[in-house]
């Protein structure tokens, strides 16, 4: 080929390069995961700070002394390549309002932080009729006393309008004697705030009532308000029956003229009349009818199927109720929570057998904790599962039982902010929560949107749990007490988990731990 028709070649090679470099475009998108707060820590907290990344909320808790117009950050961690556009972290925050936070990567991702800070507020009068009415976005109080006393001329036992050792008041109550015949103003302030508050004081011809009654199946919590100091107590007697029964003062607390009452060994199905008394004077007759025994499926953990190389806890055609992350661990080795060939009692049947394995080939994997939850394993995310936490349940138990043995092993896989526990004793972890989410809780272990159970949920009616973190080498019983955060609050779903490895979630734990798990029951008295 000679040099002209070479050149040709070229120049005809060089026009369509750039003709077609006209029609490219950069069509291929940054990646957008969401950006994250994944470590906040504010001065002077009173406990760490509530990370959401489902909302992208901070919750800043705060001791009742803090001044939320001024808050510093001591210290936070963003997600890879993060960083905050708006406002400067560097300068306190005002807190009284929920703040945006903008971060940016190659998007945004609009974050509140907000404040936690319960002030204790209290006031008090001698003989009152129940507890004191306090409202605070109101700035008032209202009490109640006997119709026999006299308003022109009541002592102060206790008031407290105001955050401990910070708080000044226009004038000292503490047991003064003080006119309330009429409304009387106080002005509270403390830090820079300055607020008028309005004290009500009325009688009352009602001295006792019956405020509450709340029937579970085996239990009734009754809730009373009388004179303060007075013999207040409970009374109930099965619906038809004429003799009354009162409760022992041992199951009865008292808060001033409020007391609450736990009535045990009650019958479930039943229907109970429940009334208060103070002194010789009797309360409204309130009537309940306490709910029924509740069970759920497969609590010995003897039935089982197996779907290719994954195990599913619960018989072949059967209903769902626990399920198992076997579906993350199978997509690099094989089912690590598989049915167990020994049982509590040693006669016939299955247990649930949890193992922590590291799945993969070679260094390639990731460490899969053995477990088992009531709920389903939604999808896989990359090597990670989203998974929704919860099923359908309204009873209120007061235990969960059932037998364990356990085998731990050195922490062998930790993440970054773990890596002090490797060559540590791995931990078993059992817990059990009663909620009323409006539906199944999504779990998201991906580091990137991660979203985890967290025991300060405000829809967590009770909660408990068990942890071992030695050998277990036989089975063995074991009891969780549920606390309860609410006595009136009906759940909509329950929540057990059991886990060869507490830290499982965060990729933490040891290869080799096994925890067994068989015939759970429930408890539904004190």
């Amino acid at each position: 080929m000679n040099k002209r028709i070479l050149y040709i070649y070229m120049v005809i090679a060089a026009a369509a390069i750039a003709a077609l470099s006209g029609c490219i475009k950069n069509d291929i998108p940054y990646p957008r995961d969401q950006l994250n707060f994944l470590e906040f820590e504010a001065e002077g907290q009173s406990s760490s700070a509530e990370i959401d990344t489902k909302n992208c909320i901070v919750t800043v808790n705060l001791p009742e002394q803090s001044n939320l117009r001024r808050v510093a950050v001591a210290s936070y961690k963003l997600s890879e390549g993060a960083e905050v556009v708006s406002p400067d972290l560097s300068s306190p925050l005002d807190l009284r309002e929920n703040v945006k936070v903008l971060l940016h990567r190659y998007y945004d991702t609009e974050w509140i932080i907000r404040a936690n800070q319960p002030i204790a507020r209290c006031f008090v009068l001698p003989n009152q009729v129940g507890t004191s009415v306090i409202d605070v976005p109101g700035k008032r109080v209202v009490a109640y006393v006997p119709k026999t006393a006299d308003l022109r001329a009541l002592e102060v036992d206790t008031i407290k309008l105001g955050p401990a050792d910070v708080t000044t008041v226009s004038r000292n109550l503490n047991h003064q004697i003080v006119d309330f015949s009429l409304p009387l103003r106080l002005t509270v302030s403390y830090h820079d705030e300055v607020e008028i508050w309005t004290i009500y004081v009325q009688t009352t011809d009602v001295n006792v009532s019956t405020s509450r009654v709340d029937a579970w199946s085996r239990v009734i919590w009754a809730y009373g308000e009388g004179k303060a100091g007075a013999d207040n107590g409970i009374r109930y007697r099965e619906q038809g029956q004429e003799e009354w029964i009162t409760v022992d003062a041992a199951s009865i607390t008292h808060s001033g003229g409020s007391f609450t009452a736990r009535i045990n060994s009650v019958k479930p199905e039943t229907a109970y009349e429940v009334q208060a008394y103070s002194g010789e004077e009797l309360g409204e007759i309130v009537t309940v009818t306490t709910q029924g025994l509740f069970t759920i499926p497969n609590m010995d953990f003897d039935d089982w199927s197996l779907n290719g190389k994954i195990y599913q806890p619960w018989a072949e055609g059967a209903e769902a109720f626990w399920d198992t992350g076997n579906r993350g661990a199978t997509t690099l080795g094989d089912s690590n929570t598989i049915p167990g060939n020994i049982t509590w009692d040693g006669a016939s049947g299955r247990s649930a057998m949890l193992q922590t394995k590291f799945v993969g080939i070679g260094v390639v994997g990731k460490l899969a904790t053995g477990n088992i939850y009531t709920g389903e394993f939604v999808r896989i995310d990359g090597s990670n599962g989203v998974l929704n936490f919860g099923r359908p349940f309204t009873g209120r138990p007061t235990r969960l039982n059932g037998y364990m043995k356990y085998t731990t092993a050195p922490i062998s896989s930790t993440n970054s902010d773990l890596a002090y526990m490797k060559g540590q004793p791995d931990t078993a972890h059992i817990y059990i929560a009663l909620t009323d989410w409006e539906a199944p809780f999504e779990i998201r272990t991906n580091p990137k949107n991660q979203h985890l159970f967290d025991i300060k949920d405000e829809h967590i009616i009770a909660y408990g749990n068990m942890q071992w973190g030695s050998n277990v080498d036989e089975f063995t019983q074991f009891t969780i007490p549920l606390e309860y955060r609410a006595t009136n609050r009906v759940p909509r779903y329950i929540l057990i988990v059991a886990a060869a490895s507490k830290y499982g979630d965060f990729f933490t734990g040891a290869d080799g731990a096994c925890l067994w798990v068989d015939h759970f029951w429930f408890d539904w008295d004190y």
